[in-house]
């Protein structure tokens, strides 16, 4: 006999939160994409140092990192907990519970709560942020997405979300469908983003400790061998949005146990190839935002095995 589920989130019995639109009825099954169920399911809860300036400031912001995604990225840093299908490491979590946990670290005087990876679980996403409303605590609120979202979700976050943090993937279909299992990737990324950025505009308002209290900021990856396509990632934020937009253009890729053997993600990024994309921010004069070190590529990778998958990264 097969065991029901407390119907939480009646919008999920026929899903369409993402672009996907499976149409699965996640409260009796795991069918659609992301292999989601209706419940909080969660990798980690923990306090992460290593965002951009920023969100991190020096005591680091809380992050909130759901399990599964809408997407299907090959070289994904977090497949550990973001894999679609299989085991991963993570737990099921009431609502009160995750709650306690996300206020206790508050106490610790961090005042930035960010989701990562919220795409297939806008409905969990929102109902943390009314319960921690509801307990009278005002965080500044992050969305962390892979922008693979629809413009109908965006707006609907308005009141909710207080900094968006999207990556801007792909401007290349091909790469998008080869890499990521998203074709569609192109023009559904860039039209999220062009709604985040006609709600929150291109500059970023700061607290008296230089802590983003709400904006816009777009991550960027450069990958291996890939560098077009990062330029036409580029060129998009500054020729059709804005040149002053605050860009994270991050050199950080390392191949993971997945791709090792993959002819060009089974490498990290060559410094010149980097280059060549910073030069191409001068070209469009894209000034504002962030750049990483090439070294970095060993600094970013997390093991959800341990209570904080980031302390020794």
């Amino acid at each position: 006999m097969t065991k029901s589920r407390v119907i939480r989130f009646p919008q999920l019995r026929d899903c369409t939160i993402c672009p996907r639109e499976c149409h699965t009825d996640r409260n009796v099954d795991l069918t659609g994409f992301c292999g989601s169920g209706a419940e909080f399911h969660i990798g980690s809860i923990c306090v992460h140092k290593g965002e951009e300036p920023v969100l991190s400031g020096t005591r680091g912001m809380c992050n909130v990192f759901f399990t599964r995604c809408n997407m299907h990225c090959i070289y994904c840093q977090n497949a550990q907990i973001s894999r679609n299908r299989g085991s991963i490491l993570g737990r099921e979590m009431s609502l009160s519970e995750i709650v306690v946990q996300i206020e206790e670290i508050m106490e610790g005087g961090i005042s930035i709560v960010g989701f990562v990876s919220p795409s297939h679980v806008i409905p969990q996403m929102q109902a943390i942020i009314q319960a921690i409303r509801g307990d009278g605590l005002n965080p500044t609120f992050v969305m962390n997405t892979n922008a693979y979202d629809k413009v109908e979700t965006i707006a609907s976050l308005a009141d909710m979300i207080d900094v968006y943090l999207p990556d801007l993937k792909y401007m290349d279909a091909d790469l998008a469908a080869r890499y990521s299992a998203t074709p569609d990737y192109p023009s559904v990324a860039t039209a999220a983003i062009a709604k985040m950025y006609r709600q929150k505009g291109a500059q970023i308002e700061l607290d008296n400790e230089g802590r983003i209290r709400s904006g816009l900021i777009v991550r960027h990856l450069v990958l291996p061998g890939q560098i077009e396509n990062s330029k036409a990632c580029l060129r998009f934020i500054a020729e059709e949005l804005s040149p002053e937009i605050y860009l994270s253009v991050m050199s950080q890729y390392h191949p993971t146990e997945a791709v090792r053997n993959h002819p060009l993600l089974g490498r990290t990024l060559r410094p010149e190839e980097y280059e060549e994309v910073l030069d191409e921010m001068d070209r469009l004069s894209l000034d504002n935002g962030w750049i990483q070190e090439m070294d970095s590529n060993a600094e970013y990778v997390p093991d959800f095995s341990n209570p904080n998958p980031f302390e020794d990264a």
